[in-house]
């Protein structure tokens, strides 16, 4: 009887420490430009869309733009991909990818919208 609370437990550990393990792997932190640069692994970078900087490739299905952060520093963007909806409303873009070459490739693209809900100026 004893042995099977042991096995039981013994089971429930393993799938607690494999949850645990498989939700910090797909956690990707914000980090800044510089230390986006220096990561080896996926992350999450923030930045103001500058809108004379971006080009969309429809041959190749590819969308290039550039980010700038607060601090006024700047990164090119690469996005294998449509370019989002509401694109050029947005306040701010969130990017997650990885940096390679000179680029930041894109995984996702995320448009951070103005609210419809706030009150006209």
């Amino acid at each position: 009887m004893k042995l099977k609370y042991v096995i039981g437990i013994g089971i429930i550990l393993i799938f607690i420490v494999f949850g645990a393990l498989s939700f910090r792997k797909n956690l990707t932190p914000y980090v800044g430009f510089n230390e986006a640069k220096s990561s080896n692994s996926s992350v999450q970078i923030i930045g103001e869309v500058l809108p004379e900087e971006t080009k969309y490739d429809l041959e190749n299905q590819k969308f290039y733009f550039t980010l700038k952060e607060p601090k006024g520093e700047k990164m090119n963007i690469v996005f294998n991909g449509v370019k989002p909806a509401n694109f050029e409303q947005a306040t701010s873009i969130v990017v997650i990818g990885r940096y390679e070459g000179g680029l930041f490739l894109a995984d996702q693209v995320l448009v951070k919208c103005p609210s419809k809900y706030q009150g006209a100026k």
